[in-house]
């Protein structure tokens, strides 16, 4: 059985660590926030300038002045601290974000990402996207496997305009877990309960090594 969003979601908060700071993009990435292990402590910072976000609000609590970069409502910390998108930028292209969980349209056997705008349709902009996946020391790509349609997510070459080059070092699907190098190229290191290799291998274009655990 595949995993659903929110299972995704549980396995990307396995990635935290204890002190890391981590910023979650749009879609499944946002809902780590209530996945975070017990035991570490982790400072979530999102791009229009909030550092210390809290978990989601419950109904008839939320702020509607307190919002995430992807203008869901959240919650405050006695340790949140505000400022401006420049300083938020500086934090990031700085290299002091030691993780970004970011959602995917595509992604190349080699890591690039393509996760902006799909050509001909209407986008609100780039966002913080481009600067994510080059000032961050690592970047964990949550995503479905395949899209609607079918046709697979996980490619050879990405068709999409690109967000960065050779960013991606891990990709979790609905189907699985890939470790993905600049040299190793991609690996399968997790299956989702109760899917095969032979189903993913149908659904992949890209080429891929097995190390599943």
């Amino acid at each position: 059985m595949a995993w659903t969003r929110e299972d995704m979601a549980a396995r990307a908060a396995l990635e935290l660590k204890d002190g890391f700071y981590v910023n979650l993009g749009i879609g499944i990435p946002t809902l780590v926030a209530n996945h975070i292990p017990a035991g570490i402590s982790v400072t979530l910072q999102s791009e229009n300038g909030m550092l210390g976000m809290g978990p989601f609000p419950y109904p008839g609590e939320a702020d509607a002045d307190l919002i995430n970069a992807g203008k869901q409502t959240i919650t405050e910390l006695p340790s949140s601290s505000y400022f401006s998108s420049a300083d938020s930028f500086a934090m990031i292209r700085g290299g002091h974000i030691a993780l970004s969980i970011l959602g995917g349209m595509q992604v190349a056997q080699n890591g690039d990402l393509a996760n902006w705008m799909v050509p001909g349709k209407m986008v609100k902009g780039m966002g913080g996207a481009m600067d994510l996946v080059a000032g961050v020391g690592r970047v964990v790509v949550v995503m479905d496997h395949v899209e609607k349609s079918g046709a697979p997510k996980l490619l050879t070459r990405c068709t999409l305009p690109l967000t960065g080059v050779g960013v991606v070092d891990l990709l979790i699907t609905d189907l699985g877990v890939f470790e993905i190098g600049p040299d190793e190229g991609v690996t399968l290191i997790e299956l989702a309960p109760d899917v095969t290799v032979e189903e993913v291998k149908a659904k992949t274009e890209a080429a891929f090594a097995l190390a599943v655990k």
